[in-house]
């Protein structure tokens, strides 16, 4: 009998890097063309794609485990605006020829890592040779009781508006990246790259969104597009407080330098925060949940009769922007 490894290469590898992070018994050890798994009784499933590209989402010299990380946290960030628990994942990798061993061994630990850390196992997925730079897709999946998520569409005039964290840091972090200076301190520039490199997904807000929220989603593209988006859906306008709008000790020092920054701050993207709109009557018991939840949530606006989101000034003029939000097209 021979004791040659009869398995092609891409078994081996599927095998050695992916298998131990395949915990499900669903996923049946990543040995079939497909993978099962039953919702939570009264459940219905949430299912979101996403995906990263290299040279696009994330510079080649990033460390691989945060690379692995990014992909994984931009899902999840989608499911918590949902209201949604994660329950596992599907992985599609697209891979050029130099990447090897070594840089798949720290994807794989930091993909293991979050998926213990989120409780969101890997189901399957696939691998792909690709001439372009590396691709990194994820299908997540999470459930809530039926009839429950929250949606873009269902914010009602006089609905307050909420916002998670604090905005901005991720696009200041990447304009530091390609050689902004702002003369900064060596924590603050710290704190923006990290927000840019490692996404905070809001999953522990999932439950007060899902109970106290008429809309949200997460803010992926910049807040000022991603929250007119919401208001398009809902047909609503909106009357967001500009001197509310949460920034970190950071941004207020890169405003402070360059005062034109507001501007990237509030339409760049990157951020994974959520925006919501809450009922006056579930206001403060919103405000208490987060609490709980230890997120911070900030009151920034109000929902209008009308269409479209007016940002305001302290003086009570409405801003223009150059563009509402990153896009890629």
């Amino acid at each position: 009998m021979s004791g040659r490894d009869e398995r092609s290469a891409e078994d081996r590898l599927i095998a050695r890097f992916f298998e131990p992070i395949a915990t499900h018994p669903g996923a049946l050890g990543l040995s079939d063309d497909a993978a099962f798994i039953k919702p939570p009784p009264g459940c219905d499933l949430v299912l979101k794609s996403d995906a990263i590209v290299g040279g696009v989402h994330f510079f080649p010299e990033d460390a691989a485990r945060s690379v692995a990380s990014k992909a994984f946290r931009v899902n999840l960030s989608d499911l918590a605006a949902k209201g949604a628990r994660p329950l596992g994942f599907l992985l599609t990798l697209a891979l050029p020829k130099d990447i090897g061993d070594d840089w798949l061994e720290g994807f794989t630990q930091g993909l293991r890592g979050d998926a213990v850390l989120f409780a969101c196992p890997l189901f399957g997925g696939d691998t792909d040779r690709t001439p372009g730079p590396i691709t990194i897709s994820i299908a997540m999946f999470g459930s809530v009781p039926e009839g429950t998520m929250v949606r873009r569409a269902g914010a009602g005039v006089g609905d307050r508006v909420f916002v998670s964290g604090t905005v901005g840091d991720a696009t200041l972090g990447l304009m530091l990246r390609k050689g902004k200076d702002w003369k900064l301190t060596e924590p603050q520039r710290q704190h923006l790259a990290s927000r840019y490199l490692l996404p905070q997904p809001r999953n522990a807000l999932a439950e007060a969104v899902r109970t106290h929220a008429s809309a949200a989603m997460d803010i992926s593209d910049g807040l000022v597009g991603d929250f007119a988006k919401l208001c398009r859906v809902s047909a609503v306008a909106a009357d967001i407080q500009v001197p509310r709008i949460p920034l970190s000790d950071a941004a207020r020092a890169v405003m402070a330098a360059d005062p034109v920054a507001l501007e990237s701050a509030l339409t760049g993207g990157d951020d994974y925060e959520i925006v919501c709109t809450v009922p006056p009557a579930k206001a403060d018991g919103f405000r208490a949940a987060a609490k709980a939840a230890n997120v911070p949530v900030t009151e920034i606006g109000e929902i209008k009769p009308g269409e479209g989101a007016r940002f305001l000034a302290a003086d009570g003029r409405a801003l223009s922007f150059k563009r509402m939000s990153f896009s890629h097209f």
